[in-house]
C-alpha cells in the first residue's frame, strides 16, 4: 500500500527509523473526557461498528438518552441491511446516531490513538503474544485515524506490520490485524473519542456486551507502560430488568417514556459512585464498596420490579460498570491525553478526579453458562 512520506521521529533504536511521537511529547493534546450533565448520555456501542445482537440493544434505551455506533465510511450500509426495521425505528425517534471515524476522528484523537498504542507497542506489551491460527481481522484506515493524519496512521500500521501485528492492506480502507491488537485499538477508541464526541454533543459512554472487552479496559488501565495513577473499580453486574429482546420497539419506548429518569439516574449514580471508590485509599476502597453495596442492589430491585410489573415476565438482563477515575500526573500518558485539554479543562464535576475512562457491559442471563 503506497503511503505518504512521514516526518522523521528521533528513534532510539536506528537513526534511519521512522518511529511514533513519544507520549510525554504530545500529551495534553487530547481534551478532557468529562462528564457535563448538559449532555445527553449516548450509550457508545463497542467494539463493532454494528452490535452483535441487534434486539438487546433495546434494552439500553432505558438506560442512554440514545445509542452511538462508530460505522467507516464504506460500511456506511452495513446498519441497514442487517437490521432495517429496528435502525429505521430507532433513527424516527432520535435515538440512534451513526458516527463516521472519517470525521470524528480528527487530528488530536490520531495523535491521542498514535501515542498511547505506540507506548503500549514500544514496552514490549504486545511481543509475546501468541501466535494465532485464526484470520487476522480488518480494521478500517479510517479508525487507526487515516483521514486524519495519514503520516501518523501509516506509521502506526507500519510498526504492527514489522511486529507481525498487522498485515498490508488487501483492499485500501483496512488493514488485516491480529484480532488481539485489534481489540486493543476499539477498546482505546471507546476511551479517546469521547472528547471529539463531547464536540459533537454528546456525553459517549462506551458500553459493550463482551466480557473480554469491558476486563481489557481494566487490564489496560493498569499497564506499566500507560504509567497512570489509575484506581481500578469493577462494580459487579447487577439485574436490572427485563430482557427486551422480543417486545416491540413502540411497548419499550412507552414503557421509557415513564422510566427513563429512573433507569437514567442508576447509571449515572453507578458512574458517579466508580469515581468516588477510585479516589479513595486501595485499603479502604472494599470497606466502601461493601457501604454502598445494599443501596446498588436495592436500586436495582426497584428496575427489576418496575419492569417485571409491567411486562409480567422474570428479569434477565444485568448491567455492570468498570473504570478509573484519578487526577493526571506528569508522565501520565493516558491520564494526560483524557484530562490536560489544550485549553487545561476542568476537572471532574464532583472534584475527584481529572481523568476517568470507564465502560459499561450489558448482558442477557441467558448468556451465561
Amino acid at each position: 500500500m503506497d503511503r505518504p512520506a512521514n516526518p522523521r521521529c528521533p528513534d532510539p533504536l536506528g537513526a534511519d527509523r521512522r518511529t511514533l511521537p513519544h507520549a510525554r511529547a504530545v500529551r495534553g493534546m487530547m481534551p478532557g473526557a468529562v462528564v457535563d450533565s448538559a449532555l445527553p448520555n449516548i450509550a457508545f456501542y463497542y467494539p463493532g461498528p454494528m452490535w452483535r445482537a441487534s434486539d438487546y440493544l433495546k434494552n439500553l434505551l432505558l438506560f442512554f438518552d440514545g445509542i452511538a455506533l462508530l460505522v467507516p465510511e464504506y460500511m456506511r450500509d452495513r446498519p441497514y441491511e442487517m437490521d432495517p426495521s429496528l435502525v429505521a425505528g430507532l433513527q424516527e425517534h432520535d435515538l440512534l446516531h451513526i458516527l463516521e471515524p472519517e470525521s470524528l476522528m480528527d487530528r488530536e484523537a490520531a495523535e491521542a490513538l498514535a501515542t498511547s498504542l505506540g507506548d503500549v507497542i514500544a514496552s514490549g506489551a504486545l511481543d509475546d503474544l501468541p501466535n494465532t491460527d485464526r484470520v487476522y481481522e480488518e480494521l478500517s484506515m479510517s479508525r487507526m485515524g487515516w483521514v486524519a493524519d495519514a503520516g501518523l496512521a501509516g506509521m502506526l500500521i507500519e510498526e504492527l506490520e514489522a511486529r507481525s501485528l498487522a498485515r498490508p492492506s488487501q483492499d485500501g480502507v483496512s488493514i488485516p490485524m491480529h484480532p488481539f491488537v485489534r481489540n486493543l485499538v476499539l477498546v482505546l477508541l471507546a476511551q479517546l473519542l469521547r472528547p471529539a464526541g463531547r464536540r459533537a454533543g454528546f456525553d459517549l459512554c462506551p458500553a459493550t456486551d463482551r466480557p473480554s472487552l469491558h476486563t481489557g479496559l481494566t487490564e489496560l488501565l493498569q499497564l506499566p507502560a500507560l504509567a497512570t495513577e489509575a484506581h481500578v473499580v469493577d462494580l459487579d453486574l447487577q439485574v436490572v430488568g427485563v430482557n427486551l429482546a422480543s417486545v416491540p420497539l413502540d411497548e419499550v419506548l412507552e414503557f421509557r417514556s415513564e422510566h427513563a429518569s429512573s433507569y437514567g439516574a442508576y447509571t449515572r449514580d453507578i458512574r458517579k459512585l466508580m469515581r468516588e471508590l477510585a479516589s479513595i485509599p486501595a485499603q479502604e476502597r472494599d470497606g466502601a464498596l461493601d457501604d454502598r453495596a445494599a443501596e446498588i442492589a436495592e436500586r436495582a430491585r426497584r428496575l427489576q420490579d418496575a419492569s417485571r410489573r409491567w411486562w409480567k415476565r422474570p428479569a434477565g438482563v444485568v448491567l455492570g460498570l468498570a473504570g478509573a477515575a484519578w487526577t493526571a500526573t506528569t508522565g501520565d500518558i493516558l491520564g494526560g491525553l483524557l484530562a490536560g485539554g489544550a485549553g487545561g479543562l476542568a476537572a471532574l464535576p464532583d472534584g475527584s478526579a481529572d481523568a476517568e475512562a470507564f465502560s459499561y457491559l450489558f448482558q442477557t442471563t441467558e448468556l451465561f453458562y
